[in-house]
């Protein structure tokens, strides 16, 4: 990769991170981040997928992209009620 398009990735790399940095709970499906950035399909699924595999952000189950730490997750929980007879 020449210099120039190792800094223009960089670049845009920085720009989306800190993104997601200044906007706790950003949520962006694949298209939508394509639009804001001005990025190819192929870049943008590269750009989130090395982002994921660098644990700063993570894939919703309905395709969205949200950082990690700004995430809460949420466990199922199963309770037993007792219904007391009368």
């Amino acid at each position: 990769m020449a210099p120039e398009a190792l800094r223009a990735t960089e670049d845009v790399l920085r720009r989306v991170q800190g993104e997601f940095l200044e906007m706790p709970g950003l949520r962006l499906t694949e298209p939508q981040a394509r639009r804001l950035w001005n990025l190819d399909q192929a870049s943008c699924t590269a750009l989130l997928g090395a982002l994921v595999d660098a644990n700063f952000l993570f894939k919703t189950r309905d395709g969205a992209f949200m950082r990690v730490d700004s995430s809460m997750p949420v466990k199922a929980v199963r309770t037993r009620t007792r219904i007391a007879a009368a």
